[in-house]
């Protein structure tokens, strides 16, 4: 039906509301009306013998054409308000001659049955429609009582009341039913599209993740390698000058040097690895202590941990709070040629407070040399679960880091 096309009009102007979408349903129910055209048309040719001299045949065989031709182009018809008012005009006036030719009462009710429905269809449910299918009842009444007489208008009445309200709800629910498909038409594409960008965002995400999995891990590996072969290079460098310079005895220590620090170096960077491949952190207490354990143990540094009572961590905390005090613990046995060290670790204002204190030679931050990233490395940890570091240096260095939870 025309209906089916989303077609909606203004109770007053009678304009189109949205843009025709044509679909293929509507040509169902024409193609049921031309059946029911078609037989009628054969059976008033059977039933009205003057129906067929060749004349009259002609002119009702040439209405019946063009009354169908009207409905399957009513489409591109409508398009216009004037040209719609002529087609409701116009098929009413075809209708009330064919049946008239006809003398059939059949063509009472199949012909202006189906302007009906078509009309409610296109124009919805409205005044419009309503004084539409008020002309067309009329008509039919009209070409009823010429056929009988006045007093059988009552068995019209009869017949054509339930027939229009039939008609009139089943157009309703097809209106109903075909909104609902668009709208669900209308969703699913939505849908698609939302999807299509979903995939787009997780294929960025999946990007990104790559992005930051490479800085973590050049985080975790840049003191282990980078400084443990650039004091290799050093030493080898010098030990090549005694060599060269016949000073064998002192070549000769500090290739032993060198060699210490070559398997230090190995097991720093096997204990990176193993840090990389450790699960999620349970307890950041314990994993904590740990670290601390393991300064004391490779430095001989004294090392004060102290932890108040906090809130659950979780993990991305846990993990950035460890990292960086492995990381700032590392810079102290390599850098700051320090005696003592405290590790803090509390709540402040509904945040998680960590300091890292030494009492070292303490360094300027914005003098560091490149190839350095450790400190680099703590700040972007920090960055990424929203906190703050800051570094002071006030007989030695002390660093603050700041995490809302």
């Amino acid at each position: 039906m025309a209906s089916r096309t989303g077609l909606r009009y203004n109770e007053i102007d009678m304009q189109p509301k949205t843009h025709l979408k044509v679909d293929q349903d509507y040509r169902i129910f024409f193609l049921f009306m031309t059946a029911v055209m078609i037989g009628i048309y054969i059976l008033s040719l059977n039933q009205n013998a003057d129906l067929r001299q060749p004349a009259l045949a002609s002119l009702f065989t040439l209405l019946m054409v063009v009354h169908i031709v009207l409905h399957w182009m009513v489409i591109p018809i409508i398009q216009v308000s004037i040209r719609k008012v002529i087609y409701i005009l116009g098929q009413g006036i075809l209708a009330f001659v064919i049946t008239h030719i006809s003398r059939n009462t059949g063509m009472v009710f199949a012909l202006y049955m189906a302007l009906i429905g078509e009309t409610i269809g296109f124009l919805g449910i409205n005044r419009w429609s309503a004084l539409s299918t008020l002309y067309y009842l009329a008509l039919s009444l009209t070409n009823f009582v010429i056929f009988t007489n006045i007093e059988n208008a009552a068995y019209w009445l009869l017949t054509i009341i339930p027939t229009v309200i039939f008609i009139g709800m089943y157009v309703t629910m097809y209106l109903r039913q075909a909104e609902a498909r668009e709208k669900a038409q209308a969703l699913a594409d939505e849908l698609e599209s939302a999807n299509r960008q979903l995939s787009e965002y997780a294929a960025r995400v999946e990007d990104l993740s790559i992005a930051n999995e490479r800085q973590r891990m050049a985080r975790e590996l840049h003191d282990t390698l980078s400084q443990g072969l650039a004091g290799l290079i050093l030493q080898l460098e010098a030990a090549d000058a005694h060599l060269t310079n016949n000073r064998l005895g002192k070549a000769r220590s500090i290739i032993g040097n060198a060699m210490q620090q070559a398997r230090a170096t190995l097991a720093d960077a096997r204990r990176a690895i193993d840090d990389l491949r450790r699960p999620v952190l349970e307890d950041m207490d314990s994993a904590l202590r740990l670290e601390v354990s393991r300064f004391t143990e490779a430095t001989g540094i004294s090392c004060d941990y102290r932890s108040d009572p906090t809130q659950p961590v979780p993990d991305p905390i846990k993990e950035t709070v460890v990292r960086a005090v492995a990381e700032a613990l590392t810079n102290v046995a390599n850098h700051a040629r320090a005696q003592n060290v405290t590790v803090n670790v509390g709540m402040k204002e509904k945040n998680l407070s960590v300091t890292i204190q030494d009492d070292g030679v303490g360094f300027d931050a914005s003098a560091i040399p490149p190839g350095h990233y450790g400190l680099l490395g703590i700040r972007e940890r920090v960055r990424m679960v929203n906190g703050s570091f800051e570094i002071q240096n006030d007989h030695g260095t002390i660093l603050k880091i700041q995490i809302p939870l």
